[in-house]
């Protein structure tokens, strides 16, 4: 049912954790199934020097959780903005489509938390 590297990603996730003062924090929960899904980020020259992620709720949005983390870290803002949703399900090798929400709730979390970034007094992001 689910993809090697979507399993992978849920036995072994990637940056699990918060940031000790991070610069953005975000936590974005799905009314319909409850799961929820907080990120923390540290900026530092203008790129993603530290993303870490708390997850509660299904497999796929733990997994979706962990490979975002990688997709985004070192990154600039910008190019963390540019990462798609057909991205982060390509790099867990595909979702169920009753899986789907697993990756709007990573991506949404991303959002906000980079829209964070923009809204603070003096931000170059």
């Amino acid at each position: 049912m689910y993809s090697q590297p979507l399993l992978d990603h849920f036995e072994h996730p990637r940056n699990a954790g918060f940031v000790a003062d991070p610069d953005a924090s975000a936590q974005i929960e799905n009314p319909a199934c409850g799961d929820v899904l907080k990120l923390t980020v540290r900026i530092a020259n203008g790129r993603i020097e530290e993303i870490r992620f708390l997850a509660k709720g299904c497999v796929p949005s733990i997994a979706c959780g962990s490979a975002l983390t990688e997709l985004v870290q070192g990154k600039s803002i910008a190019e963390a903005r540019r990462l798609r949703r057909e991205d982060l399900i390509q790099s867990v090798g595909g979702l169920p489509p009753a899986s789907l929400h697993a990756s709007h709730l990573a991506m949404d979390a991303l959002a906000a938390a980079l829209n964070q970034l923009a809204g603070r007094p003096g931000s170059r992001f």
